[in-house]
This record gives C-alpha cells, sequence and structure tokens, in this order.
C-alpha cells in the first residue's frame, strides 16, 4: 500500500513528538480542585455557625439559614459550600457508589490556556445553548451568590476575595458587566433576564431570601428555574423570615429554615452589642390632626363602600377599569397623603433634631424614615442648627453613595436614609440609631435595627430611638419592634417624650401590679358596703386615684432618669458595669450591709455610678431586684439603677 508523501511527513511529526515526550520525566499527577476549595478564614467559626452548616447538609444541602443581622450569615454560606464540595471530593476519591457521584461527575477537558478544568455533565444537558467557550470557562463546582441590590455586590466580591478565593475565579453579573466565572455573584433582576446562570449552577444562594414572597410575582419565578433540578443545592439567608405569613409559603416550602438565631440570643452570646429601645412619643398638630382625620376618612368609606380593606383586594380592584377603579385610585392616594404626612409630623421632626443636637452631636448617627420628603425637612431643620447631614437614598450612585460613607463621622455625621441603607450595611463604629416610625413591617424593622447591633471594639449597648405617633397607624410600631427583638424586659415598654410624660397601657397594669397593696379591712368581706354615688365614696376613689397617679408619675421620672443613665454610658463606658461581687439581698431600713451568707447565689451584679457624684456608686442585683441606693433602702421602690442596669443586662 503506498502512502502519499504528505501521510508520511505526518506520522513522522507524530513520531517525533512521542520520541519527545518519552525523553521527559512526567510531572506529578495535579489535582484541580473547584475555587471554593481555597475558601480559608482568618477566624475561626463561632459553633453555632457551624452547626448552621450541619443542619444545612443534614437537610439534603437545602434550606434558609434564620440569623440575625451581624452575625455571621455570609460566612456560613461560604462556609456550606466549601464544606459540600470537600464531601463531593471524598466520594469520589474514596470511589464509593453515591447519588452525589452522578449527579456532579465530571471530564477533563482542556482549555484553551492549556490550564485543566473540570466541567459537570449537567451543563451538556441544558435546554439552551452554550458556546464551547463558555463551557470551558466553567468549573466542577459553579456557585451563584444572588444579592438584591448592586451595592451589595462589591462587598461579597471583596469579602470572598480577602477569604482565599483567586480572584480571578470570581466574577460579577449586573447592567454592562457580565463576568462568566465558576463564582458569580449577581442581583436578582440580573439573573430573571438571565436564566441560565441558575441552571448552569451547582449551588444557589439567596441572600435576603425573604424579599422572594408570593407576592414578588417577578422574583418568584426564579424558584421555579430552581426546583428543576431536584439535586442542586440551595441555600437562603435571611435575618428575618415571619413563618406564619401565608405570603411565604413557597419560601418555606423550597427554602425551610434549618437553624435560627434570633437577635435576642446573640445579644445573650455577646456576639451583638445590647438594643437600648427608647419609644419616643410624639403629637400631630391640630392642623395635623384635622388633615389625618380627613384622610382616614376617605379611606374608611372606600373600604367599607367595596368590602375591601388591604392593598391587595384594592390592587385587584383597581384592575376593574371605571369608576372601581377611579375609586381604588383615590384609595391609594388618601393612604400615601396620610403615610406622607405622619413621616414629616413637626413634632416627630424636632424630637429627632432634638436627639442629634443637644444629646449626641459628636456621634454617627443613621437616621430612617419612609420618605424622601421627611428626609429632606429634617435635613433642613439641621441645618438651620449648624449640623450637617447626608442624605443617602435609591437615587445615590454607587460612587457618590461610597463617598458619602467614607466621609462619615469625619466631615459630617448625621447619615439620613429612605430604606436604601436597611440592607447589607456594615457599620459597626455606629451606636445611635433614629428611626421616625411610619411602618410596622417587621421586616424592615429587624434590618434597620441590625444596623447598629454589630459589635465593635468598646461598644456594647446601642441606642435606638423610635419616634412615633400614637392613635395612629404609627401605634402599632413599638409591638412589632418588641417582636422584632423578642424583648421581655418590661421598662422597654415604657414611652419617653421631651415635653410629654406618658405610660404604655401595658406598663401602667404591671406597675400596679408592683405596687406595694392597699391594707384590707378586717372586716368579713360581706359586711362591708359599699354606695358607688355616695359622696365619701367618691372622694375616697379621688384620693386613691390621686395617689396612684402621683406614684404613676414618680415611677416615669424613674424611667426617664434611667434612660439619661443609658445614654450617658456612651461617653463614658465605666457608668454601669457587670462586676463579679456577693449578692445584694433587701435590706431593712437603716442596713446597708450586704449579706455575706448568701453568696453563692451571686448572679448579674452592677456597679451604677451615681449621676450626682461621680465618686459614688451603687450595686445592683438584678436577681433579687435590689441595689444599695437611698431609693430601694428607705423607699422600697425600683430605682432608676435597678431600670438601667435592666436595660443592659444580658
Amino acid at each position: 500500500m503506498k502512502h502519499s508523501p504528505n501521510h508520511n511527513k505526518k506520522d513522522s511529526k507524530i513520531a517525533d513528538g512521542e520520541s519527545k515526550i518519552n525523553t521527559v520525566i512526567p510531572p506529578p499527577t495535579q489535582t484541580f480542585l473547584p475555587s471554593i476549595s481555597s475558601l480559608k478564614f482568618p477566624f475561626n467559626l463561632k459553633d453555632d455557625q457551624l452547626a448552621a452548616v450541619d443542619a444545612w447538609m443534614e437537610n439534603n444541602n437545602r434550606g434558609t439559614i434564620l440569623y440575625s443581622t451581624g452575625t455571621g450569615k455570609t460566612e456560613i454560606a461560604f462556609e456550606c459550600a466549601r464544606r459540600l464540595v470537600g464531601k463531593l471530593l471524598s466520594h469520589k476519591r474514596s470511589g464509593s457508589p453515591s447519588k452525589m457521584n452522578e449527579v456532579y461527575s465530571t471530564d477533563l477537558i482542556l482549555n484553551d490556556d492549556k490550564e485543566t478544568t473540570f466541567v459537570s455533565k449537567q451543563f451538556e444537558t441544558t435546554e439552551e445553548p452554550i458556546s464551547k467557550k463558555d463551557i470551558l470557562s466553567f468549573s466542577f463546582f459553579n456557585i451563584l451568590f444572588l444579592v438584591p441590590r448592586i451595592s451589595l455586590i462589591d462587598q461579597t466580591l471583596n469579602r470572598l476575595i480577602s477569604y482565599g478565593i483567586p480572584k480571578e475565579k470570581v466574577g460579577v453579573y449586573f447592567g454592562e458587566r457580565k463576568e462568566k466565572k465558576e463564582i458569580m455573584i449577581c442581583t436578582y433582576h440580573s439573573v430573571l433576564r438571565n436564566p441560565l446562570l441558575v441552571r448552569r449552577s451547582n449551588m444557589v444562594i439567596f441572600d435576603e431570601v425573604h424579599l422572594i414572597r408570593d407576592t414578588s410575582k417577578s422574583f418568584i419565578k426564579i424558584f421555579d428555574i430552581v426546583i428543576e433540578d431536584s439535586t442542586k443545592a440551595i441555600l437562603g439567608l435571611t435575618a428575618t423570615l415571619d413563618e406564619k405569613d401565608f405570603k411565604n409559603s413557597t419560601i418555606l416550602a423550597i427554602l425551610p429554615p434549618v437553624k435560627r438565631y434570633s437577635i435576642e440570643k446573640a445579644v445573650k452570646d455577646k456576639r451583638l452589642a445590647k438594643p437600648v429601645v427608647i419609644p419616643i412619643k410624639v403629637s400631630l398638630t391640630e392642623r395635623e390632626i384635622k388633615e389625618y382625620n380627613v384622610y382616614s376618612a376617605k379611606i374608611k368609606n372606600i373600604s367599607n363602600r367595596f368590602k375591601r380593606y388591604d392593598v391587595s383586594s384594592m390592587t385587584d380592584l383597581l384592575k376593574k377599569g371605571g369608576f372601581a377603579s377611579g375609586m381604588a385610585k383615590a384609595w391609594f392616594a388618601n393612604i400615601r397623603k396620610r403615610k406622607l404626612l405622619l413621616s414629616y409630623a413637626d413634632d416627630k421632626l424636632s424630637a429627632a433634631a432634638n436627639i442629634i443636637q443637644n444629646k449626641f452631636p459628636d456621634e454617627k448617627i443613621m437616621v430612617f424614615s419612609e420618605t424622601i420628603e421627611s428626609i429632606e425637612k429634617l435635613r433642613e431643620i439641621l441645618k438651620e442648627g449648624g449640623v450637617e447631614s447626608k442624605i443617602i437614598d435609591a437615587k445615590v450612585k454607587a460612587i457618590d453613595r461610597q463617598r458619602i460613607l467614607n466621609s462619615w463621622g469625619t466631615t459630617f455625621n448625621v447619615l439620613l436614609s429612605v430604606h436604601t441603607l436597611e440592607i447589607g450595611y456594615d457599620v459597626p463604629q455606629v451606636r445611635i440609631e433614629i428611626i421616625l416610625a411610619t411602618t410596622s413591617n417587621i421586616n424592615q424593622i429587624v434590618q434597620r435595627i441590625g444596623r447598629v447591633l454589630r459589635k465593635y471594639e468598646g461598644k456594647n449597648i446601642a441606642l435606638i430611638y423610635v419616634v412615633y405617633v400614637p392613635d395612629t397607624k404609627d401605634d402599632h410600631v413599638i409591638g412589632v419592634v418588641n417582636k422584632a427583638l423578642t424583648v421581655e424586659n418590661e421598662v422597654i415598654k415604657v414611652v419617653k417624650k421631651q415635653n410629654l410624660k406618658t405610660v404604655s397601657k401595658s406598663m401602667e397594669g404591671k406597675r400596679a401590679t408592683q405596687s406595694p397593696p392597699q391594707k384590707s379591712s378586717l372586716l368579713p368581706q360581706k359586711a362591708i358596703s359599699i354606695t358607688p354615688s355616695s359622696d365619701k365614696t367618691n372622694k375616697g376613689s379621688k384620693k386613691v386615684s390621686k395617689k396612684k397617679n402621683v406614684k404613676k408619675e414618680n415611677y416615669e421620672n424613674r424611667i426617664h432618669r434611667a434612660y439619661d443613665l443609658i445614654e450617658s454610658t456612651l461617653n463614658e463606658a465605666s457608668l454601669i458595669v457587670e462586676e463579679d461581687l456577693k449578692p445584694i439581698v433587701k435590706k431593712e431600713k437603716n442596713n446597708s450591709n450586704l449579706d455575706d451568707e448568701s453568696s453563692e447565689h451571686s448572679k448579674r451584679i452592677y456597679k451604677v455610678r451615681s449621676s450626682m457624684n461621680k465618686e459614688k456608686n451603687y450595686l445592683v442585683n438584678l436577681e433579687d431586684q435590689s441595689c444599695t441606693c437611698n431609693d430601694f433602702i428607705y423607699r422600697h421602690v425600683k430605682c432608676k439603677h435597678i431600670i438601667a442596669a435592666e436595660f443592659i443586662s444580658t
């Protein structure tokens, strides 16, 4: 058989190549691992974080980590991915039969740059066309990290790189930046236009997963893509998720909570600063009351006419057209007007300005409101008082937003925001927050509170002022704040106001039970005759009522002074400190010695410096509700020192 010259030449080249290879010592076997394997934290994860990772993996690599802000949800997510890859590689090396091996089985493919990379066979079966170039850029284990806002993309990117992930292996995908890499960070909006990003991923992480509610018709489509592949690893991250709300049913079905870590628990574990909520009750002016009542009457009349009382049902009415649609538009218009009125009520803005100007002129402060109009009015009020402030809202570009944040605390101290800073911003140095309440949305409340709870050197407490108007739509906010914090301390329910002393109804009931009982009659009950209409009885009732009012006012004053003590601790860290001392027991009059016999029961002892005499300290035992001050020893009342210690205790 004759061979062509060209054929012989080709064979000769192959032979030469083979001889060259045979003369070279074979290189050692190389292992190309997924990039997430390079993850290395410069710290040790906490036990609760490791427990969250275990819980997620035990739930077939699916579920939501329901952790409060500032407790390391992002690090948990990275560790989940690293641990899952380690498990897959372990199964592969051992050769043990596993469904995981079938799902994540790999081929070796040679890239254009001669690097060997793992590629999942899953990509070969996708319905959407994938170019060879795209396939070669994908690795064995692709991770998609979804975030709600563009501002969080670089934050997540930088964190991954700081934890040892090669920069070239991490890409971002939004707007004009479309980098297809092994680990991709993308916004929810961008992934909706590119479902392939979900299909190509072995693991999808949903940051702030609570945003994908059933009412979010666009975002919910992402779940439709995710569930196409029952083997895909998926993880949800959030600080708040109302499991009783039917609008979260899809999240709960696909990504049920596998581990919870509340603000209350994190505070007890000293993972977060102790939140001290100071509710400030303000009033509407006469003009504002009239406007509020007009809007409310119109809303009520329209609702009663159509038997529709919520946004969802009124939205359905809006779609019907005609007269009904016009009335629905009027309903929404009055809702907006009422909300706007509450957001920039004169007393509300004045109260916020007073806190900023008179209490903490040199502190970094965050202020949250519901409307840009209220924030702009507050900025003008502050400017008139010589206080510089900056606004960050959705219209501020990312580069300008970062510039403002970088100068915060140097050229200005007050940062004003409308929702924008609720999610994802780390500002651990900030200890003071003001919420101008017009929302009872627990998700928003939790996110806002979480902004100032992150621990920082020397920061043990954070003050959260909630400014609200009672007997309006603001009225539910204190209950929502308590629910968000799951705080059981009674004093948090007391309302403090600069010019008006008020106490919540629940607090009044508790104080009544704490007051010394009235001396009962020695006569048998049936022998006591009570005539409500008698002058004597009326006079007696008035005396009792007056006495109760005096006691209430005195108690309110102690509450206010306790708040003052707490506020002072920001400037004087040693004002209230925990002590490892023998316990204090309730004393008789003229007996202020400590009882040495019961030291084995010592718990939660605090030293509180006197606000009048800086050289004097009082000892508070929260277990026995006792104090060494004169108010407690001689008057047997719950003094301001006990109340203040309750605020900061964990």
